[in-house]
């Protein structure tokens, strides 16, 4: 059985603390290594508390869809932090109402340092943006909406 390297353990450790993602595993050369955190229980009293920041992009005159039953429902395939553009500040690759082909650049997933263009699977138009830019993701996680 190969030893695991336990620095391969603090840089998943450290990955989780930079996200605020709660689990992270990977698998390399037949050994897996699972790192997860538990986040106490909170407890809410009162009035919750507005959103600082706007929800997710909607097509104006569009009703939300439920992303589960979309058919063109775009969802993360892997773990890390998802931008909308190309550097911080850049024009997003697309908005909501913008046409894409299929194959070109939806967003980018930063997963373990290294920059994971997300390509879109068909071609259509965004209907709906589910994530903020540099919002971090999970695997599966619905990410938009192409009609």
């Amino acid at each position: 059985m190969p030893a695991i390297d336990h620095e391969v353990i603090r840089e998943l450790a450290k990955l989780l603390d930079e996200t605020g993602l709660t689990e992270i595993a990977i698998e390399q050369g037949g050994v897996s290594v699972r790192v997860a955190r538990h986040a106490p229980a909170v407890v809410a009293r009162g009035r919750p508390a507005e959103p600082a920041l706007p929800g997710p992009s909607v097509a104006a005159g569009a009703a939300p869809v439920d992303p589960a039953q979309h058919p063109g429902l775009v969802v993360s395939p892997m773990v890390g932090t998802a931008y909308r553009g190309a550097a911080p500040g850049a024009r997003p690759f697309i908005e909501v109402g913008g046409t894409v082909k299929a194959g070109d650049t939806l967003l980018i997933i930063e997963a373990m340092k290294t920059m994971n263009q997300i390509p879109a699977p068909r071609p259509g138009t965004v209907i709906q943006i589910l994530i903020e830019d540099g919002q971090p993701v999970e695997y599966g996680q619905p990410l938009m909406i192409i009609e």
